[in-house]
Protein backbone atom coordinates (compact mmCIF):
# COMPACT_ATOMS: atom_id res chain seq x y z
CA UNK A 1 0.00 0.00 0.00
CA UNK A 2 0.80 3.82 -0.61
CA UNK A 3 1.42 5.82 2.78
CA UNK A 4 -1.53 6.82 4.35
CA UNK A 5 -2.07 8.58 7.90
CA UNK A 6 -4.90 6.98 10.35
CA UNK A 7 -7.22 9.56 12.25
CA UNK A 8 -9.94 8.29 14.06
CA UNK A 9 -12.53 10.97 14.34
CA UNK A 10 -14.13 11.99 17.79
CA UNK A 11 -17.54 13.34 15.98
CA UNK A 12 -19.27 14.37 13.09
CA UNK A 13 -17.92 17.54 12.44
CA UNK A 14 -14.47 16.37 13.46
CA UNK A 15 -14.79 13.77 10.92
CA UNK A 16 -16.09 15.98 8.13
CA UNK A 17 -13.84 18.66 8.92
CA UNK A 18 -11.00 16.50 8.29
CA UNK A 19 -12.24 15.22 4.97
CA UNK A 20 -12.57 18.76 3.39
CA UNK A 21 -9.30 19.79 4.50
CA UNK A 22 -8.13 17.04 2.39
CA UNK A 23 -9.42 16.13 -0.99
CA UNK A 24 -7.60 12.84 -1.01
CA UNK A 25 -8.60 11.37 2.45
CA UNK A 26 -11.19 8.61 2.67
CA UNK A 27 -13.93 7.85 5.69
CA UNK A 28 -13.24 4.06 7.28
CA UNK A 29 -15.83 1.96 8.38
CA UNK A 30 -14.61 -1.49 8.84
CA UNK A 31 -12.79 -1.33 6.09
CA UNK A 32 -13.69 -4.52 4.42
CA UNK A 33 -13.61 -3.02 1.05
CA UNK A 34 -11.47 -0.25 1.28
CA UNK A 35 -8.11 -1.78 2.65
CA UNK A 36 -8.48 -4.48 0.11
CA UNK A 37 -8.37 -2.40 -2.30
CA UNK A 38 -5.63 0.07 -1.09
CA UNK A 39 -3.65 -3.22 -1.11
CA UNK A 40 -4.23 -3.37 -4.51
CA UNK A 41 -3.26 -0.43 -5.42
CA UNK A 42 -6.47 0.65 -7.07
CA UNK A 43 -6.76 3.36 -4.04
CA UNK A 44 -4.21 5.75 -2.22
CA UNK A 45 -5.88 7.78 0.08
CA UNK A 46 -4.32 10.22 1.99
CA UNK A 47 -6.02 9.74 5.32
CA UNK A 48 -7.82 7.07 6.71
CA UNK A 49 -10.72 8.96 8.49
CA UNK A 50 -12.18 6.29 10.86
CA UNK A 51 -15.54 7.13 11.83
CA UNK A 52 -16.33 4.33 13.61
CA UNK A 53 -15.71 5.59 17.14
CA UNK A 54 -18.44 8.44 16.67
CA UNK A 55 -20.64 8.16 19.56
CA UNK A 56 -24.01 9.04 17.18
CA UNK A 57 -23.05 6.39 15.13
CA UNK A 58 -23.72 3.37 17.94
CA UNK A 59 -26.80 1.76 19.34
CA UNK A 60 -30.15 -0.03 17.82
CA UNK A 61 -33.50 0.68 19.32
CA UNK A 62 -36.81 0.08 18.56
CA UNK A 63 -38.87 2.99 17.99
CA UNK A 64 -42.41 2.94 17.24
CA UNK A 65 -42.74 0.45 14.49
CA UNK A 66 -39.22 0.79 13.35
CA UNK A 67 -36.45 -0.77 13.85
CA UNK A 68 -33.30 1.62 13.89
CA UNK A 69 -29.71 1.35 13.83
CA UNK A 70 -26.25 2.67 14.01
CA UNK A 71 -24.06 3.15 10.89
CA UNK A 72 -21.46 2.12 12.86
CA UNK A 73 -23.27 -1.46 14.16
CA UNK A 74 -20.58 -4.30 12.90
CA UNK A 75 -22.59 -7.13 11.08
CA UNK A 76 -21.64 -9.21 14.72
CA UNK A 77 -23.51 -6.86 16.75
CA UNK A 78 -26.68 -7.07 14.39
CA UNK A 79 -26.58 -10.30 14.30
CA UNK A 80 -26.74 -11.29 18.13
CA UNK A 81 -28.70 -8.50 18.72
CA UNK A 82 -31.56 -9.33 20.99
CA UNK A 83 -33.22 -6.08 19.72
CA UNK A 84 -32.62 -6.94 16.13
CA UNK A 85 -34.10 -10.67 16.48
CA UNK A 86 -36.87 -9.19 18.19
CA UNK A 87 -38.32 -6.59 16.23
CA UNK A 88 -36.99 -8.05 12.68
CA UNK A 89 -35.37 -12.15 12.89
CA UNK A 90 -34.77 -12.04 8.90
CA UNK A 91 -32.45 -9.01 9.21
CA UNK A 92 -30.35 -10.56 12.21
CA UNK A 93 -30.21 -13.97 10.02
CA UNK A 94 -28.84 -11.86 7.07
CA UNK A 95 -26.46 -10.46 8.68
CA UNK A 96 -25.34 -13.98 10.36
CA UNK A 97 -24.78 -14.52 6.74
CA UNK A 98 -22.00 -12.60 5.74
CA UNK A 99 -18.98 -12.90 4.96
CA UNK A 100 -16.98 -14.91 7.59
CA UNK A 101 -16.40 -14.43 11.15
CA UNK A 102 -13.55 -11.97 11.16
CA UNK A 103 -15.51 -10.03 8.12
CA UNK A 104 -18.66 -9.83 10.46
CA UNK A 105 -16.87 -8.88 13.22
CA UNK A 106 -14.97 -5.53 11.45
CA UNK A 107 -17.43 -4.53 8.79
CA UNK A 108 -20.41 -2.06 9.65
CA UNK A 109 -23.34 -1.89 8.21
CA UNK A 110 -23.58 1.76 7.00
CA UNK A 111 -20.04 1.19 5.34
CA UNK A 112 -21.74 -1.98 3.50
CA UNK A 113 -24.52 0.29 2.57
CA UNK A 114 -22.58 3.26 1.25
CA UNK A 115 -20.52 1.20 -0.78
CA UNK A 116 -23.56 -0.74 -2.47
CA UNK A 117 -21.38 -3.60 -3.51
CA UNK A 118 -23.77 -5.50 -6.15
CA UNK A 119 -23.31 -8.71 -3.94
CA UNK A 120 -24.44 -6.78 -0.09
CA UNK A 121 -26.59 -8.30 1.77
CA UNK A 122 -27.89 -5.33 3.12
CA UNK A 123 -29.65 -3.15 0.30
CA UNK A 124 -32.46 -6.04 -0.49
CA UNK A 125 -33.47 -5.64 2.94
CA UNK A 126 -32.99 -1.89 2.49
CA UNK A 127 -35.13 -1.98 -0.11
CA UNK A 128 -37.80 -4.38 0.93
CA UNK A 129 -38.29 -2.73 4.67
CA UNK A 130 -38.79 0.69 3.15
CA UNK A 131 -35.39 2.13 4.96
CA UNK A 132 -34.66 5.57 5.76
CA UNK A 133 -30.81 6.80 6.11
CA UNK A 134 -30.27 9.55 8.36
CA UNK A 135 -27.45 11.44 7.35
CA UNK A 136 -25.12 14.34 8.28
CA UNK A 137 -27.19 16.28 5.91
CA UNK A 138 -30.86 15.17 5.87
CA UNK A 139 -32.79 11.43 4.88
CA UNK A 140 -32.83 9.26 1.95
CA UNK A 141 -35.23 6.97 1.33
CA UNK A 142 -34.08 3.52 -0.15
CA UNK A 143 -35.52 3.61 -3.00
CA UNK A 144 -33.86 6.68 -3.73
CA UNK A 145 -30.61 5.96 -2.02
CA UNK A 146 -29.12 3.65 -4.51
CA UNK A 147 -28.72 4.73 -7.84
CA UNK A 148 -26.53 1.85 -9.40
CA UNK A 149 -23.50 -0.62 -9.01
CA UNK A 150 -21.39 0.57 -5.97
CA UNK A 151 -23.74 3.94 -6.60
CA UNK A 152 -25.53 5.91 -4.09
CA UNK A 153 -27.29 9.70 -3.12
CA UNK A 154 -24.30 10.40 -0.99
CA UNK A 155 -22.43 12.83 -1.37
CA UNK A 156 -18.27 12.90 -0.43
CA UNK A 157 -18.24 14.61 2.36
CA UNK A 158 -21.80 12.68 3.67
CA UNK A 159 -21.81 10.27 6.38
CA UNK A 160 -24.55 8.05 7.28
CA UNK A 161 -25.16 8.14 10.90
CA UNK A 162 -28.59 5.63 11.39
CA UNK A 163 -30.89 3.09 9.30
CA UNK A 164 -34.18 2.82 10.25
CA UNK A 165 -36.34 -0.08 9.21
CA UNK A 166 -39.91 -0.96 9.17
CA UNK A 167 -40.91 -3.53 11.26
CA UNK A 168 -42.61 -5.85 8.87
CA UNK A 169 -45.19 -8.57 9.82
CA UNK A 170 -43.30 -11.25 8.13
CA UNK A 171 -40.12 -11.65 6.53
CA UNK A 172 -37.23 -13.65 5.02
CA UNK A 173 -34.11 -13.64 3.34
CA UNK A 174 -33.12 -16.53 1.32
CA UNK A 175 -29.25 -16.19 -0.15
CA UNK A 176 -27.79 -18.29 -2.56
CA UNK A 177 -23.44 -18.23 -2.12
CA UNK A 178 -20.79 -18.30 -4.90
CA UNK A 179 -19.57 -21.71 -3.52
CA UNK A 180 -16.23 -20.15 -3.26
CA UNK A 181 -15.92 -16.65 -2.00
CA UNK A 182 -19.49 -16.93 -0.08
CA UNK A 183 -20.66 -13.54 -1.91
CA UNK A 184 -24.02 -13.26 -2.55
CA UNK A 185 -24.63 -14.79 -6.22
CA UNK A 186 -28.58 -14.09 -6.42
CA UNK A 187 -30.53 -13.11 -2.84
CA UNK A 188 -34.34 -12.28 -2.44
CA UNK A 189 -35.62 -10.77 0.84
CA UNK A 190 -39.50 -10.73 0.84
CA UNK A 191 -41.72 -8.69 3.65
CA UNK A 192 -45.08 -7.64 4.39
CA UNK A 193 -45.20 -4.26 5.34
CA UNK A 194 -48.56 -2.10 6.44
CA UNK A 195 -48.75 -1.43 2.54
CA UNK A 196 -48.23 -4.27 1.25
CA UNK A 197 -45.70 -6.78 0.17
CA UNK A 198 -41.92 -5.84 -1.04
CA UNK A 199 -39.93 -8.07 -3.35
CA UNK A 200 -35.79 -7.09 -3.55
CA UNK A 201 -32.85 -8.80 -5.25
CA UNK A 202 -29.67 -8.55 -4.54
CA UNK A 203 -26.36 -10.34 -6.17
CA UNK A 204 -27.92 -10.66 -9.38
CA UNK A 205 -29.14 -7.12 -10.80
CA UNK A 206 -27.08 -5.29 -13.80
CA UNK A 207 -27.48 -2.38 -12.35
CA UNK A 208 -27.67 -3.58 -8.84
CA UNK A 209 -30.22 -4.25 -5.80
CA UNK A 210 -33.81 -3.99 -7.44
CA UNK A 211 -37.57 -4.74 -6.74
CA UNK A 212 -39.93 -7.30 -8.63
CA UNK A 213 -43.65 -5.19 -8.94
CA UNK A 214 -45.06 -8.53 -10.45
CA UNK A 215 -43.92 -10.44 -7.34
CA UNK A 216 -45.41 -7.73 -5.23
CA UNK A 217 -48.86 -7.97 -6.94
CA UNK A 218 -48.84 -11.39 -6.59
CA UNK A 219 -48.11 -11.81 -3.20
CA UNK A 220 -50.56 -8.62 -2.24
CA UNK A 221 -53.59 -11.72 -3.51
CA UNK A 222 -52.11 -14.44 -2.99
CA UNK A 223 -49.09 -14.68 -0.05
CA UNK A 224 -47.83 -18.60 -1.30
CA UNK A 225 -44.66 -19.61 -3.04
CA UNK A 226 -46.83 -20.25 -6.19
CA UNK A 227 -47.49 -17.07 -6.20
CA UNK A 228 -43.87 -15.84 -7.19
CA UNK A 229 -42.30 -19.25 -8.74
CA UNK A 230 -44.01 -18.87 -11.56
CA UNK A 231 -43.15 -15.78 -12.50
CA UNK A 232 -40.22 -14.68 -14.79
CA UNK A 233 -37.35 -12.38 -14.55
CA UNK A 234 -35.89 -10.95 -18.21
CA UNK A 235 -32.65 -12.06 -18.19
CA UNK A 236 -31.86 -8.93 -20.27
CA UNK A 237 -32.03 -7.22 -16.50
CA UNK A 238 -29.38 -9.77 -14.80
CA UNK A 239 -25.60 -9.95 -14.49
CA UNK A 240 -23.74 -12.36 -16.41
CA UNK A 241 -20.39 -13.84 -15.29
CA UNK A 242 -18.16 -16.84 -14.60
CA UNK A 243 -20.02 -17.96 -11.85
CA UNK A 244 -23.53 -17.67 -13.43
CA UNK A 245 -25.03 -16.44 -16.52
CA UNK A 246 -28.15 -14.03 -16.54
CA UNK A 247 -30.30 -16.43 -17.30
CA UNK A 248 -29.15 -18.82 -14.04
CA UNK A 249 -29.56 -15.75 -12.58
CA UNK A 250 -32.88 -14.63 -13.55
CA UNK A 251 -33.64 -18.22 -12.43
CA UNK A 252 -32.41 -18.11 -9.16
CA UNK A 253 -34.74 -15.23 -8.41
CA UNK A 254 -38.07 -17.12 -8.89
CA UNK A 255 -36.47 -19.93 -7.01
CA UNK A 256 -35.52 -18.33 -3.88
CA UNK A 257 -38.40 -16.13 -3.73
CA UNK A 258 -40.68 -18.82 -3.79
CA UNK A 259 -38.19 -20.50 -0.57
CA UNK A 260 -38.63 -17.00 0.92
CA UNK A 261 -42.07 -16.68 0.84
CA UNK A 262 -42.35 -20.14 2.18
CA UNK A 263 -40.03 -19.78 4.80
CA UNK A 264 -41.60 -16.09 6.06
CA UNK A 265 -45.04 -18.21 6.52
Amino acid sequence: MYNTTYYAATSLDDAVAKLKADEEAKFLGGGQTLIATMKQRLAAPTMLIDVTKIPELKGIAVEGNRLVIGAASKHSEVSMSAIVKGAVPSLSGLAATIGDPAVRNMGTMGGSLANNDPAADYPAAAIALDAVFTTTKGEHKAVDFFQGIFETALEDDEIIIKISYEIPKKAAYEKFRNPASRYSLCSVFVAELADGPRVAVTGSGNNGVFRVPEMEAALASNWSPDAVTSIRIDPETMLSDMHGSAEYRAHLVSVLAGRAVAKAG
